[in-house]
């Protein structure tokens, strides 16, 4: 049986791509390879992180206050100072930090109304 073997890209609509691509570049460090995308390779990624597949239920609040139906994850390296970074680019921070065994999160509403979940990994799963 031929299997998944990982997630090859998060794929979305914009209302400007390469203005909220930029942002993203500015205020989170996305590398700058392309005004149209950004690859992130997994030597790049710190130990104990994964991509998580996880469908929700129709009527999870999870995502709440945005109002797509998706939500994406990037991984971090300092936590509090990416939320700095993207508060002081004008994104809405959203509730407050969790911490868990397995490492930090944090919420934004991005440019463009999506939420965003931003997680520093501890090193253990």
């Amino acid at each position: 049986m031929a299997k998944a073997l990982g997630v090859g890209g998060i794929f979305f609509k914009s209302k400007d791509p390469k203005a909220l691509l930029a942002w993203y570049q500015t205020h989170l460090g996305l590398p700058s390879e392309s005004s149209e995308y950004v690859s992130f390779t997994p030597a790049a990624l710190p130990e104990g992180s994964c991509t998580v597949f996880s469908p929700f239920k129709a009527d999870s609040a999870y995502f709440s206050p945005s109002k797509r139906e998706f939500m994406f994850n990037l991984i971090v390296d300092d936590l509090d100072g990416a939320l700095a970074q993207v508060k002081t680019g004008g994104a809405e921070l959203v509730g407050g930090t969790q911490d868990f065994d397995y490492g930090r999160f944090g919420w934004f509403i991005d440019p463009d109304g999506n939420k965003v979940e931003l997680w520093q990994p501890s090193g253990k799963l």
